[in-house]
């Protein structure tokens, strides 16, 4: 239990990340699961390329470039004569590897017996081909066959490169299918075994190590679903400065060259010129960072070579990707770095360092960012491919999620702090600089109170779940009633509620709306009690105190804790009145009543002394509100009935909750559930407490009862001619009319049948 107790404060406690950080790295991962994240981690593959320091140039390749000048000396294509002279020239230099990145399958010239011959005595000239049937290529391709004289001596290599969907060349080949079924290995990797064949001093088995790195996979990277047929691999591409070493075509065949250019390296001899269109787009092309636009297809076979030759001789880093498991786990781990990081903010207390929060707070995810930037980066430099934009979403996203959260709970908060204050105060407390500051200004406010009679005798009876209950229901309709005339909640105490109109905004007609809140406030109770009835809890009564006057409002506390209030001597003043009402009665001050003179409706008015008040005061009996308001509440005295048989009754004063020693008798002449006329030979005087008893012995229903109940003296009209000519003939001279305060159930029962209520 202990353990499950302490789990589920942990989750609450870290709610925020909890929901988050899962969230967020399912979302990413499953956009990456279904790619929708390739295209933008491909271009920051690129342009991780774009940023890395630049490189020394391969000087173990050289390109021999055919320019749009060498087209405009010489006829294209080149005649076979001319190719034969080329190759001559660049043979005579004794390079390792000769790469013709052109096309030469016709048979038909006059020369080509000559270039026949040359290809058949070139041991290290590779002849190119591509083949259409390429299911890599995403661009529709015609087969070009290789020269049949080096096909015949397997001295050939593909020249097909391998498309992503947005047109660029990341990746290479090793080795491709043939339709034939047979294995072709790429022109790059041919080029690359002659020139490994010279490189006496590598062991064989870093040599077969770097020609067989691991197979690209369908979801490696970014990738989502590729064809990975052959065996492919991410280019390394080298970013040079300068580029590869590249001579025109007519420099080599005019001998405008150094006589050792070509020795002991790479030669590949391609097209440069941008009208012959064998032009791509690779990661070292546009962007941020980059002058190039486009890259020739034989520098791109440059690049391949490079790679190959880098990884096996100079211990340059291949590109690598994780296994899924471990990107599921790094996009993870930077979800929760994100959303612990604006999760934990939640507590800070910034008081009047405003400015340094928000620096430090700019600052942190600054930092955080960075690092996630420069963790890509440096890894990628030593060759591992880890996901940057997924990460980067996850880690953002996950802020914004906990934001969010917070936002939504933020505003949930707003909303049950309006269950209090209306939505006008609740701007004005948190959207004004000065809504939440500490201290006070004097202002006019009219304060209302209301309270519950007889709830502590209800609630002795009751389990507390039941008085909590009561309470809801009770709180919960008076809320919405109080809110309907813009009135501010200032406090609920136990049963009471104290009530501001015009704190924090003051308006002219506050006193005018107080009262007809109140009004509609015990005009609500009916609903209250029908709510209670049909879940089988007490009925209960209210009453209330209205009173204006100056008071200090606002922000009163500590920093760490604080509430809107009122303070002055006109809130125990409310208080004071609000505890000489019965249920459903409502009365106000002289102050609140001067407000609100020309509308009101009163019983009647008495003057009172409440305790800590040096002078008596006037109080009045609020029944109605004219004007724009309309509101009146039902009279007790219409609601009496004529009982056929006076009841006698005897009864005791309550002062200050004490029970007076002396025994008065009287008799009930008109009754209600509410309250009842009553005669005697004392005058009692307005507001007093009493405790009637009765005993009933009622002759029509065969009953005997016999109760106590509470209640009030009040100031009503005068009796009428009926009861006064009973009164003439009764032996008792006062007639005093009192609210029913407290009725024990079986009296309740009997009123209810003699009432027809």
């Amino acid at each position: 239990m202990a353990i499950r107790y302490r789990l589920k404060n942990s989750l609450w406690k870290w709610r925020g990340i909890a929901i988050a950080a899962p969230t967020i790295s399912l979302l990413v991962i499953g956009l990456r699961l279904i790619g929708a994240l390739e295209s933008l981690e491909l271009a920051m593959l690129d342009q991780f390329f774009r940023w890395r320091s630049p490189e020394p140039a391969d000087h173990r390749i050289v390109i021999i470039g055919i320019d749009e000048a060498d087209i405009r000396q010489y006829q294209w294509p080149i005649d076979d004569a001319l190719l034969t002279k080329l190759l001559d020239k660049i043979r005579q230099q004794k390079p390792r590897a000769i790469g013709l990145d052109l096309a030469r399958d016709k048979t038909d010239s006059a020369s080509y017996p000559q270039l026949e011959k040359l290809f058949k005595t070139t041991s290290n000239l590779i002849g190119a081909y591509k083949t259409s049937d390429l299911v890599t290529s995403n661009f529709s391709v015609s087969d070009i066959k290789p020269p049949p004289a080096l096909a015949q001596l397997d001295q050939i290599g593909a020249v097909n490169l391998v498309h992503d969907g947005d047109g660029r060349l990341r990746r290479g080949l090793l080795s491709l299918s043939l339709p034939d079924g047979k294995v072709g290995l790429s022109f790059g990797l041919q080029l690359a075994l002659l020139y490994l064949d010279g490189e006496k001093t590598v062991p064989i088995e870093k040599i077969e190590q770097a020609l067989n790195p691991p197979k690209l996979r369908a979801n490696d990277g970014s990738y989502h679903q590729i064809d990975v047929g052959g065996h492919q691999f991410i280019i390394n591409y080298r970013r040079s400065l300068q580029g590869f070493q590249t001579v025109r075509m007519a420099y080599v065949l005019d001998g405008k060259i150094a006589p050792d250019l070509f020795r002991d390296r790479i030669v590949m001899i391609g097209v440069t010129a941008v009208s012959l269109r064998d032009w791509f787009f690779t990661p070292l092309d546009g962007g941020l960072g980059s002058t190039r636009i486009l890259t020739s297809g034989v520098e791109v076979h440059a690049q391949i070579v490079s790679h190959i030759l880098g990884s096996t001789l100079d211990s340059r880093a291949t590109i690598q990707s994780w296994e899924e498991h471990w990107e599921w786990l790094w996009i993870f781990g930077w979800a929760l770095a994100g959303s612990t990081l604006i999760w934990q903010w939640r507590n800070v207390n910034a008081k009047d360092q405003k400015i340094q929060l928000l620096i430090v707070r700019s600052l942190s995810i600054l930092v955080l960012a960075v690092s996630l930037f420069a963790s890509c980066f440096i890894t990628f430099i030593y060759g591992w491919w880890i996901p940057f934009v997924p990460a980067a979403i996850a880690f953002f996203g996950s802020g914004i999620v906990v934001t969010s959260y917070l936002a939504i709970t933020a505003a949930q908060i707003r909303t049950y702090f309006s269950r209090y204050l209306t939505d006008a105060v609740v701007k004005s407390l948190l959207e004004t600089p000065e809504g939440l500051k500490l201290g006070g200004d004097r202002r006019k406010v009219t304060i209302l109170m209301c309270d519950l009679r007889g709830f502590s005798t209800i609630s002795e009876k009751l389990p507390p779940e039941k008085v909590v209950e009561i309470l809801n229901v009770f709180l919960g309709t008076m809320t919405e009633a109080i809110a309907t005339y813009q009135g501010t909640i200032d406090e609920f105490i136990g049963d009471a509620i104290l009530v501001l109109f015009g704190a924090p905004i003051y308006r002219e007609d506050d006193a005018a709306r107080a009262v007809a809140s109140a009004i509609a406030m015990q005009l609500a109770m009916r609903s209250v009690n029908e709510k209670l009835t049909q879940q089988q809890l007490p009925e209960i009564a209210m009453g209330i105190g209205i009173n204006t006057g100056e008071v200090v409002a606002g922000n009163i506390g500590s920093q760490s804790r604080a509430k809107y209030a009122v303070v002055g001597n006109h809130v125990n003043l409310t208080a004071r009145i609000e505890s000489y009402t019965v249920g459903g009665q409502i009365l106000i001050s002289e102050s609140t009543y001067k407000e609100i003179e020309d509308i009101a409706k009163i019983n009647g008015s008495m003057e009172v002394e409440p305790k800590g008040v040096s002078h008596p005061i006037s109080i009045y009996d609020i029944c109605g509100l004219g004007g724009i308001y309309n509101l009146e509440l039902p009279s007790l005295s219409d609601s009496l009935q004529l009982l056929p048989i006076p009841i006698p009754i005897t009864y005791r004063i309550l002062e200050e909750k004490h029970l007076g020693t002396e025994m008065f008798e009287g008799e009930l002449k008109q009754l209600s559930p509410y309250g009842a006329e009553i005669v005697s030979d004392h005058d009692i005087p307005e507001l007093t407490n009493l405790k009637l008893h009765l005993q009933i012995n009622d002759q029509a229903q065969q009953l005997e009862i016999e109760g106590e109940i509470y209640a009030k003296v009040l100031n009503h009209q005068q009796p009428s001619q009926i009861v006064l000519e009973q009164v003439s003939l009764s032996r008792y001279t006062k007639t005093i009319y009192v609210h029913f305060t407290t009725v024990p159930n079986n009296l309740k029962d009997w009123i209810s049948q003699k009432t027809n209520v």
